[in-house]
């Protein structure tokens, strides 16, 4: 299995937003600016997870994108399958018919992998990438008031 570019940003965009995040709207260009990814594109991926409920969209100036949803219950395989990636090891992408239309012989170990995967991201929420993210010591940067964190997780 293999993370596409459109999971990782989106997991790396909403990580930023997380880390950024004060109750108040953040701009789709801060987030792309600070994570050197396009701003049309990220534009994209943030409207499907505006579909998918995890973001809200706040118009005009001082706009941005807020969570719907308590950053505790976000998880990353929210964010993946928002964005339309799957975690699917197989071959035939669960359909069974890998090998000329019938199910091959390893099909239910990898279907069995997908879902252990699936269940790994299931368990790793947004808050507490942001709780060891402000964990660790990122030489230049200074480590986040516990007052603030504790906003964040509202």
């Amino acid at each position: 299995m293999r993370l596409t570019t459109k999971g990782r940003y989106a997991v790396t965009a909403m990580l930023d937003l997380a880390l950024h995040y004060c109750s108040e709207p953040v701009s789709v260009y801060d987030v792309a600016a600070r994570q050197g990814i396009s701003a049309s594109y990220l534009e994209q991926l943030f409207a499907r997870m505006r579909r998918a409920g995890l973001l809200e969209s706040v118009r005009g100036p001082g706009g941005g994108y807020l969570f719907t949803r308590d950053m505790g219950q976000i998880t990353v395989s929210d964010i993946i399958t928002a964005v339309g990636e799957g975690v699917d090891v197989t071959r035939c992408h669960g359909a069974a018919d890998c090998q000329e239309g019938s199910q091959c012989l390893t099909h239910d170990l990898w279907a069995e992998l997908s879902d252990q995967i699936d269940g790994y991201l299931r368990d790793i929420t947004l808050a507490s990438l942001v709780d060891r993210s402000n964990t660790r010591h990122h030489p230049g940067k200074e480590p986040l008031h516990p007052d603030l964190i504790a906003a964040r997780h509202l």
